[in-house]
């Protein structure tokens, strides 16, 4: 086990030193990375240092530990806390526990009484690492979750965000035996609460919502007797996903769903209806089975309820289908905006190659193809690109097809303007942090005399999140955005005690400093003197 990263807080030398120096931190498990002056000086190090516990003073200059601990729990909420206060007050000892600090703890500091609250500490900070690494709790926890894991993967496959490779992987992983030749989707959705023969309530309206649940369990209790399925809940419906060797088992699947509809409502007195989707060799085409039997479902108006309705009964499927579905869009774009050059490439190829050995009159083609045009054209939208620059002047999005002679020509074009895209949006993701940090610095010059200045005061001008705003100014300049304020306001005061007679007091204020003590402090902190005594030297 590593040791327990400690910082030690307080204005006082002697104290502060004292205790790093009484007590023997390895023996006890810990280890003392960084100590502080005041709340100011520890936080400003806390980032960096990342501290297990922080010891501090309750009254100090600058920030006191009360400050500090509602600081620390907005930047590192998982730092434990242990106060220490030369009064025994009760105020004090209130808020601290509010704050969720761990102990309190009166001055003078006997070494015996801290040893035994850092020996308290490290067991219980023990008990929480272990259970954390225990991987017989994490397995608890995993199959314990299995179930809501399984349907989370079930949705995303009738949603289109499952690939080939995650199928066949997390079939095996969360036990779901469903891996086949062919695969259909059946959507099964209850009419409404019923009554049984004796006319008696079988199901009260205020409890429909209990009705997907039975479906299910009648669903599980009949389908095994027809095919290798699963079944899952979801948006009010019951999903019945199958798997065939065998296309023709689509047959047997129809007339499970029907023996279902059917004495469900004899036993329950509940109407069913329900779609059947189309057979699909690719467990990456579930989502089109979903959705042909969301189409199915909608003729029970025309047709009637109260049984499976196949798709293909009303609506033959008399040629191919071609389709820029989600997942390839998403794909796409997401290649397009932060991929390699050779990714984007095999992207678009795999993207316009998915029809070259089909068949289909041209103005499909040029459906699917002018899809994938509008896509990339919205996303030169949303970055503000220049059009010419990547189409060229005078682009005409409906006519453009007619200029290709091949599908090689057409794969070309497509991948050219997919690279340009991607150029250009680079180029604007860094000139826009340069922009950014511009902008913060521009800020800073002009409002560094503002005492209330802080990251998110600044972001809130800037319309950026401070996490965002704190990676990119760290990023472009290579400090982080607190030890850039502290530069140019102790930059303003080196100038101001060279050409002015102001007061220390004053020169404090004219940089952003409401206490003239922590500037003296961060001041001689930064140049070895006081103020004063840069002045007279």
């Amino acid at each position: 086990m590593d040791l327990y990263k400690v910082m030690v807080v307080d204005d006082e030398d002697e104290i502060r030193l004292g205790i790093i120096k009484k007590i023997n931190w390895e023996a006890l498990g810990f280890k003392v990375i960084g100590d502080g002056e005041n709340g100011k000086d520890a936080l400003e190090k806390v980032e960096k240092l990342q501290p297990d516990i922080v010891l501090t003073d309750i009254k100090m200059p600058f920030m006191d530990g009360l400050e500090l601990v509602e600081e620390l729990g907005k930047v590192m909420p998982s730092t434990r806390v242990v106060i220490f206060s030369g009064a025994d007050d009760f105020e004090y000892a209130h808020k601290a526990i509010k704050l969720n600090v761990v102990e309190y703890i009166l001055k003078p500091i006997n070494s015996i009484e801290l040893t035994d609250i850092l020996k308290r500490l490290k067991e219980k900070l023990d008990k929480e690492y272990e259970e954390k690494r225990n991987l017989e709790t994490l397995y608890n926890h995993y199959i314990e979750s299995l179930p809501v894991l399984r349907e989370q993967f079930l949705v995303s496959a009738i949603e289109g965000r499952v690939t080939r490779d995650m199928w066949l992987t997390k079939c095996k992983k969360l036990g779901i035996d469903l891996v086949g030749n062919f695969y259909a989707v059946a959507i099964i959705q209850g009419e409404a609460s019923g009554k049984d023969k004796r006319g008696q309530e079988v199901i009260r309206p205020s409890e429909d919502h209990l009705i997907p649940i039975s479906v299910k369990n009648t669903v599980d209790e009949t389908m095994c007797n027809y095919c290798n399925f699963v079944s899952f809940v979801y948006s009010d419906c019951v999903i019945v996903l199958g798997a065939f060797k065998d296309k023709k088992e689509i047959m047997k699947f129809i007339q499970g769903i029907n023996e279902i509809c059917t004495s469900y409502e004899k036993i329950m007195g509940i109407g069913l209806s329900a779609g059947v989707g189309r057979c699909y060799e690719e467990p990456t085409s579930i989502r089109f089975s979903y959705r042909a039997a969301e189409s199915a479902l909608d003729y029970k108006l025309i047709i009637g309820g109260g049984k499976a309705i196949y798709i293909e009964d009303v609506e033959p499927e008399s040629r191919v289908q071609l389709q820029f579905d989600e997942q390839q869009e998403t794909a796409m774009l997401n290649a397009i905006k932060v991929s390699s050059e050779d990714n984007i490439k095999k992207v678009l190829r795999e993207v316009i190659g998915s029809f070259e050995d089909l068949v289909l009159p041209f103005n499909q083609y040029r459906i699917y193809l002018m899809e994938i045009t509008t896509s990339i054209l919205k996303l030169v939208q949303t970055y503000n690109l220049n059009m010419d620059e990547i189409f060229g002047d005078n682009f005409n999005c409906y006519s453009y097809l007619d200029s290709f002679n091949s599908l090689e020509d057409i794969k070309n074009w497509f991948i050219d303007v997919a690279l340009k895209v991607n150029k250009l949006i680079k180029k604007e993701r860094i000139n826009s942090s340069k922009i950014l940090v511009e902008k913060a610095k521009d800020y800073v010059k002009k409002n560094y005399n503002d005492n209330d200045m802080s990251v998110e005061k600044l972001c809130s001008q800037l319309h950026v999140s401070p996490a965002y705003f704190s990676t990119i100014f760290k990023k472009e300049t290579d400090m982080n955005f607190v030890n850039y304020l502290t530069e140019v306001r102790l930059e303003e005061a080196v100038k101001l005690l060279n050409t002015t007679d102001d007061k220390t007091y004053v020169v404090a204020t004219k940089v952003g400093y409401a206490e003239p003590n922590y500037f003296s402090y961060v001041f001689k902190r930064k140049f070895g003197v006081s103020p004063s005594r840069y002045r007279k030297n």
